[in-house]
């Protein structure tokens, strides 16, 4: 049977579906509050370049080694002798920080969706009690929030087994409607913008302590902000496999990129043009307000419909995603072999199974206090597990142009090399950045150390594995 392929427009739609996701909602408030609008149209393009040179190398390394699939962090066992146990670790570590990341930041995409259906059914905040037992208070809101997230994960499970192609149509669906509405709401900000709520231009900022913050400080702080803004820049290449033509990827890649940062600069400029500075930074969702400042009342609905559609594509996208990463690794001798299995049409079937598992333990956190602060420990350390495969790969790059390994010409190697350089500079700022409280970092780093538990199990069965080549030959 042949196996069903993503094209160009499908993956780009993943890669803009997973970039746009909630955060676009409320950045327009985090980052009036962080810097004045010079500092936040810089900061977008600064931070836009960086991750540009990010994409770029993705793109590089899926059409100049196509064999290594299944995201960024795979190029980590690359990085030491093939073969080595280093290779082996370091591969699987990666691999499982990444994984275990994405399953628990999609329960926080699943549980904004139910968020969001508040608007037209406000039912879901419902505080009447259902029953106590002891401490435990059951409201008749959380139990539905409950249902609505758990009906959601299985449904997006279930669509996904039916195949690579109808959950990238769906995706696609998803992501255009989404990209429509986010352009159709720039051109109305482009009529309703008011010149005087940006004056002035440039303006100084505050941090707690009363202290003046100038641009430069304030570029930084909107980088910081705009920090989760590009994750999921990756998704491309994780389908690489999966893919009609390699060089598809990476012009997905960037183009996925570029669409997502017009839709960000877009909103989050024109947004301070429709409403006053003040207004914007005390403001609880500032693309409702400032639409609603156009359209009235029917502008919250309309922004509330958009973010379900968002949200549905989003979910879709990263429960894909994340079933993949073992999958994929497993593939490459880095994940147990029980995640190679897949079902009649060559989707990662246990794989699935188990991330949604996974998942649907930390939905519980909807009904229970104990599980809401076990979900929030693991998105507090999932930080260091979504930036570390940006240094793996932009390193990988690096090292390629140094050997010369997979070039011609030395003037390819400079290039590229410049580009490394570049995005290995830039994405260990990002892990700096990211990390840069001590607690999110150790934190971050017992999340991959975790997975030295299962690593046992990985060596036996390489073990087994060669055992029983040598006997076949």
């Amino acid at each position: 049977m042949k196996q069903q392929q993503l094209g160009f427009w499908l993956l780009t739609a993943l890669v803009v579906g997973n970039m746009v996701g909630s955060g676009i909602f409320m950045l327009p408030r985090s980052l009036a509050e962080a810097a004045s609008p010079a500092g936040v149209l810089l900061g977008w393009l600064i931070t836009g370049a960086g991750v540009l040179t990010i994409a770029i190398i993705f793109g590089n390394l899926a059409i100049r080694k196509p064999e290594l699939n299944g995201g960024p962090q795979i190029y980590a066992k690359e990085l030491f002798p093939k073969g080595s146990k280093a290779s082996i670790l370091s591969g699987f570590m990666a691999s499982w920080g990444y994984w275990i990341g994405n399953v628990a930041g999609n329960v926080a995409i699943i549980t904004t969706f139910a968020s969001y259906l508040s608007t037209f059914f406000p039912i879901l905040t419902s505080g009447h009690v259902v029953f106590s037992i002891g401490s435990f208070t059951l409201k008749l809101g959380h139990l539905l929030t409950f249902l609505v997230c758990t009906s959601l994960l299985w449904v997006m499970h279930t669509i996904i087994l039916q195949g690579v192609e109808s959950a990238g149509k769906l995706n696609f669906l998803a992501t255009a409607t989404k990209v429509l509405g986010f352009f159709l709401f720039i051109i109305i900000g482009l009529f309703a913008f008011e010149k005087s709520y940006v004056d002035p231009f440039i303006a100084p900022r505050y941090d707690e302590a009363g202290h003046t913050l100038g641009l430069l400080s304030q570029i930084n702080n909107v980088a910081l902000s705009t920090l989760w803004a590009f994750i999921g820049i990756e998704s491309a290449i994780v389908f690489a496999s999966r893919a009609r033509k390699q060089s598809d990827v990476k012009r997905a890649t960037i183009a996925g990129l570029l669409i997502a940062l017009a839709i960000y600069i877009g909103i989050s400029v024109l947004v301070m043009g429709m409403l006053k500075q003040d207004v914007l930074i005390q403001s609880e969702k500032p693309l409702v307000d400032a639409i609603g400042t156009v359209l009235g009342p029917i502008g919250s609905q309309l922004l509330a419909g958009l973010g379900l559609i968002s949200l549905i594509g989003s979910t879709l996208g990263w429960i894909f995603l994340s079933a993949e990463v073992p999958y994929q690794a497993a593939k490459q001798g880095l994940f147990l072999r029980a995640f190679l299995q897949e079902n009649e049409k060559s989707m990662p079937r246990f794989s699935l199974l188990v991330s949604n598992m996974i998942s649907q333990l930390f939905i519980f956190s909807t009904i229970s206090n104990s599980m809401a602060a076990a979900f929030d420990f693991v998105i507090y350390i999932a930080t260091l597990s979504y930036l570390v495969p940006y240094v793996i790969a932009s390193t990988f790059q690096f090292k390629l142009v140094w050997t010369g390994e997979t070039y011609v010409t030395m003037k390819e190697r400079m290039t590229d090399g410049v580009i490394a350089l570049l995005a290995t500079m830039y994405s260990i700022w990002l892990v700096k950045a990211g990390t840069a409280d001590m607690k999110t970092f150790l934190l971050g780093v017992a999340l991959l150390a975790s997975s030295l538990l299962f690593y046992p199990l990985l060596l036996k069965q390489q073990s087994e594995h060669k055992t029983k080549q040598k006997q076949s030959a």
